[in-house]
C-alpha cells in the first residue's frame, strides 16, 4: 500500500475534484438511508391499521428530516390512501436525488481518475525519453510498453472506482450501522456479528492477491515481449518458416499467464460467496430474532422492514469490499513497478550548471577508454584524436573495431570510463545535453524511420515545421528527391512501420535528408550508405562534398571514397588507431591502409565495378 503514497500528488493537483467527489458520495448515500425510514413508518401505518394492533408507546427514531416530514404528514390529516401515496413519492424523490448526486459522483471522482491517467502515462513517457541507451539495453520493449498501459490502468482503477466504491461503502455502512443502532443496539449487534469473519477472510485473501498481481504482471510483460519482436520480425519467421515454433513459444507463455491468472481468479472467487453467506446470516438472523420480537409488541414490523433494506443496501458495498480490496492490491503491485521505474535515474544526463552558448571549436579526444558495461567488451582503448573545426575525417575499421561506439561517445549516448572528450574546449560532461544533440547529426548504422509522411521524416529533427523547399533541398543532397516524387503522394506518402515500404537504400536516404535539414555544425554519418549501388553512392558523395565544405564531418564506414578529399583518415583496430594520415600519406607510407586499397581495387576491377567508392571485405 505504501507504493500508492506516489500518487498523493495527483491528488493533491485534482483536489477540488476529490473532495467535492466526496461530498456527492456522502450526500447521495446520507439519502439512500432515508429511504428505509419513510418505508418503516408506512409499514406501521399500515400494521396500526389492523384489527387488534395496538399503539406504539414510543415514537420510532428517525432522522430529523424525516422526524419532519412525519409530522408535515400527520399534520395534514389525510386518508390512509394519500397517506401511502405521499410516502411513495417521497420515497422516489429520494432515489430521484440520489441518483443525481451519483451522477456527480461519478463526474468528479472517475474523470479525476482519467486526468490522473493522462498525467501519469505523459510522466512516464517523460521518463523514458530522459533514461540512456544502457537502460534500454536491459528492458525488453513488451515490458515497457506494459507499465504504460497494463500497470497505469490498473492504477487508475484505483484512482477512480476502487477509491470511489471505498468512499461510498465506507459512509453507507456508517450511515446504516448509525441509524441502526440508534433503533436498537440489541438487534443491531446480532445482526452485524457475521461481519467481523468477513474482514478477517479479506484480510486474508488480499495478502494472496498482493502475490499472484505480481507475478500476473511479470508474465504479462514478457508474453508483450514476445508478441512485439514477433511482430517487428515476422519477416525473419516468415523466411526462416519459424511460423509454428514461434507461436508454440507464445503459447507456452499465455499458457503461463493463463494458469496464473486463473490461479488469481479462483482466490478473489472466494470473496463473493463469502459476501452472499455473510449477508444470507445476517438477513436470516433479522427475521429470526425480529420475528420473536414482533410477537410480543406488533409496533416493531415496521423496525424489522427497515433493517431488512438496511442489509439489502449493505449487500453491494459489502460485497464490493473484495472487489476494491482486490483493484486495489493489484494497483499497489503495479504503482510498485512504476515506481521502480521512475526512480532510475538516467546514468546519462546535463550537469547540474552545464555550459550554455554554441558548440564549435576542435573536437578532441584525449586518452578515452570505454567498455560496454553489460558485455564487458572494451570497444575503444588510448584512444587520442584531434579533429579540426570544418575538418572531414573518414574512420575504417572492421566489425567490431570500435567505429560506432566513437559516434556514440560524441554523442554523449555513453560517457567514456576514462579520458575526456571536448568541443571548442568543453567537456562533453559539462554541456548542455539537449542543445549538444540539437547542434549534432546523427545518420546511425540501423536507420529508423517513423509511421509518418516522408515529409515528416525528413523533418523530423527540427523543433518547428520545415518548409517544403527545405526538405526537398535536403532531399536532393540526399539524392532521393526524383525517387520522393515517384511516389504514389510524393511527400505525403506513408512509409509504414519503420520505413517497411521502402527499400534500405531510400530508408538510408531519407535519414542522411533528416540529418542534413538540420543545418548541423558537426555531423556524423555511420556507414549509413551501404545498402545503395556505385552510381547513387557516387552522387551522394559529390552532394555531401559540396554541403559539408564548411562543416565538420565524421564518415565511419567500410569504403574508401578516393573521390572525397579527406582532411584526415583513421583506421581502427580492436579499439586503437592503427593508422591515420591523409590518402595519399597511408597510400605513400605503403603500410595496412594501402595494402586494402589495392586489394580492393583489383577486387572492384575484377567484379567490373565502376566509380570510385570501393568496398572493405572483412
Amino acid at each position: 500500500m505504501k507504493h500508492l503514497g506516489a500518487l498523493n500528488t495527483y491528488f493533491w493537483k485534482y483536489r477540488y475534484r476529490f473532495f467535492i467527489g466526496i461530498f456527492f458520495v456522502i450526500a447521495s448515500n446520507y439519502f439512500a438511508v432515508l429511504a428505509p425510514q419513510v418505508t418503516g413508518f408506512v409499514v406501521n401505518q399500515v400494521q396500526q391499521r389492523l384489527p387488534g394492533a395496538r399503539p406504539s408507546a414510543t415514537r420510532p427514531v428517525h432522522d430529523g428530516l424525516v422526524d419532519m416530514f412525519i409530522d408535515w404528514v400527520q399534520s395534514m390529516h389525510v386518508s390512509f390512501g394519500w397517506l401511502v401515496a405521499l410516502c411513495s413519492m417521497t420515497i422516489l424523490l429520494l432515489a430521484v436525488m440520489r441518483g443525481i448526486l451519483m451522477f456527480f459522483m461519478r463526474q468528479t471522482i472517475i474523470v479525476m481518475s482519467r486526468h490522473i491517467e493522462f498525467d501519469q502515462k505523459n510522466e512516464i513517457f517523460r521518463h523514458y525519453q530522459v533514461l540512456d541507451n544502457g537502460f534500454y539495453k536491459t528492458h525488453s520493449t513488451g515490458d515497457l510498453m506494459n507499465r504504460m498501459t497494463e500497470d497505469v490502468s490498473r492504477v487508475r482503477m484505483y484512482t477512480g472506482p476502487a477509491l470511489m466504491y471505498f468512499i461510498n461503502l465506507i459512509t453507507l455502512i456508517g450511515f446504516c450501522v448509525v441509524n441502526m443502532l440508534r433503533k436498537d443496539v440489541y438487534l443491531t449487534i446480532l445482526v452485524l456479528a457475521p461481519l467481523p469473519i468477513l474482514a478477517v477472510t479479506i484480510y486474508v485473501v488480499n495478502s494472496i492477491i498482493n502475490r499472484k498481481s505480481e507475478r500476473i504482471q511479470s508474465l504479462l510483460s514478457d508474453l508483450t515481449t514476445n508478441a512485439q519482436e514477433s511482430f517487428s520480425g515476422i519477416r525473419v519467421i516468415k523466411s526462416f518458416v519459424q511460423e509454428k515454433a514461434m507461436l508454440g513459444f507464445f503459447r507456452r507463455n499465455s499458457e503461463e499467464y493463463r494458469k496464473n491468472a486463473i490461479g488469481l481468479a479462483r482466490v478473489e472467487a472466494i470473496y463473493f460467496p463469502s459476501m452472499a453467506l455473510m449477508i444470507g446470516i445476517s438477513t436470516l438472523i433479522t427475521i429470526w430474532v425480529g420475528g420473536l420480537q414482533a410477537l410480543q409488541d406488533t409496533s416493531r414490523i415496521g423496525l424489522i422492514v427497515e433493517f431488512v433494506i438496511y442489509l439489502n443496501m449493505l449487500t453491494f458495498p459489502v460485497s464490493a469490499i473484495g472487489w476494491t480490496a482486490s483493484m486495489i492490491q493489484r494497483a499497489a503491485a503495479s504503482q510498485k513497478r512504476l515506481n521502480e521505474f521512475l526512480q532510475t535515474e538516467p546514468k546519462i544526463a546535463s550537469s547540474a550548471n552545464p555550459e550554455t552558448g554554441g558548440i564549435g571549436g576542435d573536437i578532441v579526444f584525449t586518452d578515452v577508454q570505454f567498455t560496454y558495461p553489460n558485455t564487458g567488451i572494451q570497444a575503444v582503448r588510448n584512444f587520442n584524436l584531434r579533429i579540426g573545426q570544418g575538418q572531414k575525417v573518414l574512420v575504417l575499421g572492421r566489425t567490431g573495431a570500435g567505429k560506432s561506439t566513437l559516434a556514440q561517445l560524441l554523442l554523449r549516448f555513453y560517457d567514456p570510463q576514462q579520458g575526456q572528450i571536448t568541443i571548442g574546449g568543453q567537456d562533453l560532461r559539462q554541456m548542455n545535453l539537449q542543445q549538444l544533440r540539437e547542434q549534432v547529426s546523427y545518420v546511425p548504422q540501423d536507420v529508423f524511420l517513423f509511421s509518418d509522411t516522408v515529409s515528416n521524416n525528413i523533418s523530423f529533427g527540427l523543433n518547428q515545421t520545415a518548409p517544403q523547399e527545405k526538405v526537398v533541398q535536403a532531399a536532393g543532397f540526399a539524392s532521393v528527391d526524383k525517387e520522393i516524387r515517384g511516389f504514389s503522394e510524393g511527400y505525403e506518402t506513408m512509409v509504414g512501420e519503420r520505413g517497411v515500404t521502402l527499400s534500405g537504400g531510400q530508408k538510408q536516404r531519407i535519414s542522411i535528408a533528416r540529418a542534413l535539414i538540420k543545418d548541423p555544425g558537426i555531423i556524423v554519418f555511420d556507414d549509413c550508405l551501404s545498402a545503395v549501388d556505385a552510381k547513387t553512392e557516387n552522387e551522394i558523395i559529390g552532394n555531401l562534398y559540396r554541403f559539408l565544405h564548411d562543416r565538420t564531418a565524421i564518415i565511419i564506414t567500410h569504403r574508401i571514397f578516393s573521390s572525397f578529399r579527406f582532411d584526415n583518415i583513421i583506421v581502427l583496430d580492436n579499439g586503437e588507431i592503427a593508422e591515420q594520415g591523409t590518402h595519399d600519406e597511408l597510400l605513400a607510407s605503403n603500410g595496412y591502409y594501402a595494402e586494402l586499397y589495392r586489394l580492393q581495387l583489383t577486387e572492384n576491377r575484377t567484379a567490373g565495378l565502376s566509380g570510385n567508392g570501393t568496398h572493405w571485405q572483412n
